[in-house]
């Protein structure tokens, strides 16, 4: 009997064990994991070892470097076999509500309808659930195949951050898997699921630019405005987005001055650049740095001009469509196919763990479930505004649609 063949019993199995799936994810949502509450990272974390512990998991808490973090969580399945293949599961702990936040909003598990609303449904307490429905199901209905595979699940504590402690964790513990697959939400549309094949790359600057001081009533025209030089320059910045491209900069903060009555020596702007292409990027880059030389504010006689100073903060590259993530997306749209629904290929202008390791294994995201409104805690009642949810409707259809890509991933691996 093929899987296929196999699926309606797959699918009554994973159907009949929902209220304990739903439970699962109501305990991981009562936790506050906000990326800067190590001590609720940290909590979600051992309850997800726990869980994860009755599939045959053991669990390792990964301390990353800067310590105002919560730890990292990898686990594995107790025996690991060096001539079987290993597929990496991939999740997040953190999310981005404070617990002032949740407790503001009346932020909390809150099923209404079709959805359950709540913080981390579906970014991405609920892809750290169907990570453990794909595995039980597997566990449950082909033991052989099940135990003939090296697992490992590997969850973020600050991906909502950027998750550059993650990256080299990932960069030790994924070279020479099969295959990382990703459990950030992915919609459900006609019986079509979206799957995530690339992602924008990000670079985050800093702006400073540099006056001098004077005082405003009586030496007005001996200051340079440091104000009135970033104003200028954060123009030329949102002068060179370019959506042809698909090439944007986002001018995010200002800060500058102190009184009214002094001409402001300093002020300084943060800002995002994303692109999906590389060449782009770096073109991007470069253009950012260019505009130090553009130094238009000085003093009234014109002996002190402002100075400009551009850095690069942080920098993470672009997921373009490649090789490895086309051979995923094929195995799971024949997948798809197999059980009558369907997949669209979606290129995601945010980032997720995946762009730190496309290119050290083959990597396919969007396996999570369905949902709406991530990042958002605000509801008003006029319904403009409304909280995160996830559909807990598509959890057995993506479970199957999971199941059945990794079996084809294993044949195709023979």
């Amino acid at each position: 009997m093929t899987a296929f063949e196999q699926a309606p019993g797959w699918r009554n199995y994973l159907d009949s064990k929902m209220p304990f799936y739903l439970d699962m994810l109501q305990q991981m949502v009562a936790i506050n994991s906000f990326t800067a509450n190590p001590a609720g990272v940290n909590k979600l974390s051992r309850l997800t070892a726990e869980m994860f512990a009755s599939l045959g998991f053991t669990a390792e808490f990964v301390a990353p470097e800067a310590a105002e973090f919560g730890d990292h969580l990898v686990m594995t399945t107790a025996v690991q076999r060096p001539d079987a293949p290993t597929i990496s599961l991939i999740s997040h702990l953190d999310t981005v509500f404070s617990e002032a936040e949740e407790a503001y909003h009346d932020f909390h598990w809150r099923p209404e309808g079709k959805v359950i609303y709540g913080p981390g449904t579906v970014d991405i307490k609920g892809g750290t659930v169907l990570i453990y429905m794909l595995l039980d199901g597997l566990r449950q209905m082909a033991p052989e195949i099940y135990n003939a595979v090296n697992w490992q699940i590997l969850l973020d504590s600050q991906e909502e951050t950027g998750g550059f402690t993650f990256g080299p964790l990932c960069d030790e513990r994924l070279a020479g898997n099969a295959a990382a697959l990703v459990f950030e939400g992915g919609n459900l549309q006609d019986r079509r699921f979206k799957l995530v094949v690339a992602r924008k790359g990000m670079v985050n600057y800093q702006i400073r630019t540099i006056g001098r001081s004077a005082h405003a009533g009586s030496r007005h025209g001996s200051g340079a405005n440091a104000i009135v030089q970033l104003a200028d320059v954060v123009g030329r910045v949102a002068a060179l987005t370019d959506y042809e491209n698909e090439l944007t900069y986002n001018v995010g903060t200002i800060h500058g001055g102190t009184v009214t009555n002094r001409v402001p020596h300093y002020a300084e702007a943060h800002v995002e650049m994303r692109t999906f292409d590389q060449a782009i990027y770096e073109r991007g880059i470069a253009q950012m740095l260019a505009l130090q030389d553009g130094v238009t504010v000085s003093d009234q006689q014109g002996e002190f001009a402002c100075g400009i100073e551009i850095e690069v903060l942080r920098k993470t590259l672009p997921w373009p469509r490649n090789e490895g993530t086309d051979m995923l997306y094929d195995l799971w749209s024949g997948a798809a196919a197999g059980l009558g629904m369907g997949t669209v290929p979606e290129e995601r202008g945010g980032l997720s763990d995946g762009n730190h390791f496309w290119q050290l294994v083959p990597t396919l995201d969007g396996l999570g479930p369905a949902g709406g409104n991530a990042h958002c805690s605000e509801r008003t009642a006029d319904g403009s505004k409304d909280q995160e949810f996830v559909v807990p409707a598509s959890f057995v259809p993506k479970t199957m649609v999971n199941t059945m890509g990794v079996l084809s991933l294993l044949n195709y691996l023979d």
